[in-house]
């Protein structure tokens, strides 16, 4: 059992990092902005469970082999950015199909938890995040090294799921009053797919390593 001290002291560093807006956060306020406050939601658990492997992966050892190999993780990397582009692109082609829709879409909880589940399952940065920073807080004398990493990773996502949460709430709430005009949003499900294109971009020019 991980000590107290190490587990809190992880549960403050993973809330400071999770605060400050990275790409899944972008993604789901690009979701949020485009779908609404039930898409943002559903993306965000999406998302959490597609980094789920990560986690299992870095605990019994695979995720250092992935972090070390720059073809696989610019490979994944790859794969996820276009990805993004292209659910960027179809939240910009269908804008104006959203105008009258405030939070209820016509998209199923199922393909939209599948979508959060694609982005977070091929974001690479998440077992080059968990390889750096898990193995900092696991006491050798508590118990199996593997047992210690499953438990701090999936901490860290339920931190995720609840934080990542709020800003889908929060610009889904923005998105409701925007509804008011269908100029505006049209506008910004336009907006929100630009972020999700912009975010992609971003993601596939950064370094491999970064």
């Amino acid at each position: 059992m991980i000590p107290l001290d190490n587990l809190l002291a992880f549960a403050i560093a993973s809330v400071v990092i999770i605060v400050i807006p990275g790409p899944s956060v972008l993604f789901v306020i690009g979701r949020s902005l485009s779908l609404g406050r039930r898409a943002g939601v559903l993306s965000v658990v999406g998302n959490a469970l597609g980094t789920v492997p990560a986690v299992v992966a870095v605990a019994f050892g695979v995720g250092a082999i992935v972090s070390s190999s720059i073809i696989a993780f610019t490979v994944i990397k790859i794969i996820g950015a276009a990805y993004l582009v292209w659910l960027g692109i179809q939240a910009i082609r269908h804008r104006h199909d959203h105008v009258a829709n405030t939070g209820s879409g016509p998209a199923s909880a199922g393909k939209l938890l599948r979508q959060g589940f694609i982005v977070g399952v091929t974001n690479p940065k998440t077992i080059a995040f968990f390889v750096a920073v898990l193995p900092q807080f696991v006491a050798p004398s508590a118990g199996p090294a593997w047992a210690q990493l499953l438990l701090l990773g999936l901490t860290f996502q339920l931190l995720a799921l609840a934080c990542d949460s709020v800003w889908a709430l929060a610009a889904g709430t923005a998105r409701t009053w925007f509804a008011r005009s269908p100029r505006r949003m049209s506008t910004l499900s336009g907006t929100g797919g630009v972020m999700m294109i912009g975010l992609g971009g971003t993601l596939a020019l950064t370094g491999a390593k970064s």
